[in-house]
């Protein structure tokens, strides 16, 4: 019987002593798992039950100590100068793309079969607003301008096959198209027998006129040849060398001259130059949202212009998955199972940009603004020039090397390129410009610098010591040298 009893007080006395304090204990922390998980799922899906956030005052605008510490995950140490080429994302907009991810792996069926298109319709949008578009219907987010150009180029393969063009037709692009696009157009266009019309770029440049007297001439001598000219490509910021191209000119000229489609290559285009659809009106018009718009790779869209888009055009995203036939917006939103996350961050980057006086146009003017006086004082200290005039460069710009570093070819500027990076941890790009037949010109490379938010003047000082450095060694070394090493010298190892 006393054991009995002991039994029933070590059990169920302690169970009924505990019992109010476990009770509390489970619903304290049921009720903060609560809290948290609806703390990251409102910032993951954007609920909309918060007070609506007011514009910030003035005194309330980023800090220059807080853009750092939005991109404090960049390699310590490299003067990171090369914007242009993948972009940057901030620590922000990182946390907001993770919540998306954790989303979708928590419960991936609700996810794709009931949130993702009503978010991606979101980020649709937030574009459509950005670039002054008529109808969100014309916008698609694709992944890069690759996969825009695909989509642009098939069809014309398309119109070549059932008839719609002949054997012949042009396309009219500049030598200084981007290679993916000019893949794209040897693959669809070409391959399907249409004839490529490939407009000179004579750079350095003086003026926008330049550019538009040697497209509108290659237009009348073909058309004047009887060709006719389908399809223009147009790129609104060039990769290399970088120049704001006069997209609005060129664009009526090839109304007046009566080429069917245009199609802007903009990879440089959103956060980086004035976007305004109704202003350009071009055909087709491609940008990024990860090069200058903060957005992590990949994201970009495809504008379609109203009547291109609701035309007799075969429009499709080259993957064709089960949202095949109802529009190339739906398409595109689904292209099968993958990471649709770097889709869905567009209002946090919307929201990133607001934090600075002047939203996008103010980070623009900042950057065009840091980017000339940068590469003047780089001009200077080299002794050379820029490679346009300051209204024709935006948040790029083109600095002529010292000549006598040697760039005399494509392989020397991808010399160059690598060495500055893996010895010196300087990231830009460097631009080889063959002269003209019978040229006799001093600089033939170029250098590409790019500022954005994070960048300090500290990075061009960098690249500016570091060339300085590099001609010092070099003018050094060949004083060292005998006359016949001289000769046998094969100067592309002087940058291995």
């Amino acid at each position: 019987m006393a054991e009995r009893i002991i039994m029933f007080c070590r059990y169920y006395v302690l169970l009924v002593v505990l019992l109010p304090y476990r009770t509390l204990q489970f619903f304290y922390h049921k009720l903060s798992f609560q809290v948290s998980r609806a703390s990251n799922l409102d910032a993951a899906e954007g609920v909309e039950n918060h007070a609506p956030i007011e514009p910030k005052p003035s005194s309330s605008f980023i800090t220059n100590s807080e853009i750092q510490s939005e991109f404090a995950h960049h390699a310590p140490g490299v003067a990171m100068m090369n914007n242009g080429s993948f972009g940057c994302c901030p620590a922000s907009v990182i946390s907001a793309l993770h919540q998306w991810q954790l989303k979708m792996l928590r419960q991936p069926c609700n996810f794709f079969l009931n949130d993702l298109q009503n978010r991606i319709l979101e980020s649709r949008t937030i574009i459509k607003d950005l670039i002054n578009a008529e109808d969100v219907d014309e916008v698609s987010i694709v992944d890069n301008i690759s996969t825009a150009a695909a989509i642009v180029l098939q069809q014309t393969a398309w119109a070549f096959a059932e008839g719609k063009f002949n054997k012949g037709d042009a396309v009219i692009m500049f030598s200084c198209t981007y290679g993916a696009v000019k893949n794209s157009i040897k693959a669809y266009f070409s391959r399907a027998g249409g004839y490529v019309i490939e407009v000179p770029f004579n750079f350095p440049l003086n003026s926008n006129e330049e550019i538009i007297s040697e497209f509108r001439k290659a237009l009348e001598r073909e058309k004047g040849n009887g060709r006719k000219v389908r399809l223009a490509v147009i790129d609104h910021v060039t990769c290399m060398p970088s120049i704001v191209m006069p997209v609005k000119q060129l664009v009526k000229i090839v109304r007046e001259e009566g080429v069917e489609q245009v199609f802007i290559d903009a990879a440089h285009g959103v956060g980086c130059v004035d976007v305004d659809m109704q202003e350009i009106g071009a055909d087709f018009y491609a940008s990024t949202l990860y090069k200058w718009f903060f957005c992590p790779p990949a994201a970009a869209f495809l504008y379609c212009r109203k009547s291109a888009t609701y035309s007799d055009l075969e429009l499709h995203h080259p993957v064709v998955s089960h949202r095949y036939g109802k529009g190339l917006a739906e398409e595109s939103f689904w292209v099968g199972t993958r990471d649709y996350s770097p889709y869905l961050v567009l209002p946090s980057a919307m929201e990133f940009v607001k934090r600075f006086e002047g939203g996008v146009e103010g980070i623009r003017k900042m950057n065009h603004d840091a980017v000339l006086e940068m590469g003047k004082m780089l001009a200077e200290a080299w002794g050379t020039n820029l490679g346009c005039p300051p209204d024709m460069c935006a948040s790029m710009i083109m600095i002529g090397l010292p000549s006598c570093l040697g760039i005399s070819s494509d392989d020397d500027a991808m010399k160059l390129w690598a060495h500055l990076r893996k010895k010196f941890g300087v990231e830009v790009r460097i631009h080889y410009q063959a002269p003209k037949d019978g040229e006799v010109v001093l600089t033939t490379g170029y250098v590409r610098i790019c500022h954005q938010i994070y960048n300090k003047v500290d990075d061009y000082y960098k690249l500016r010591d570091t060339i300085n450095q590099l001609v010092h060694d070099g003018l050094a070394l060949l004083r060292s040298m005998r006359p016949e090493e001289i000769r046998l010298i094969n100067k592309k190892e002087l940058y291995i």
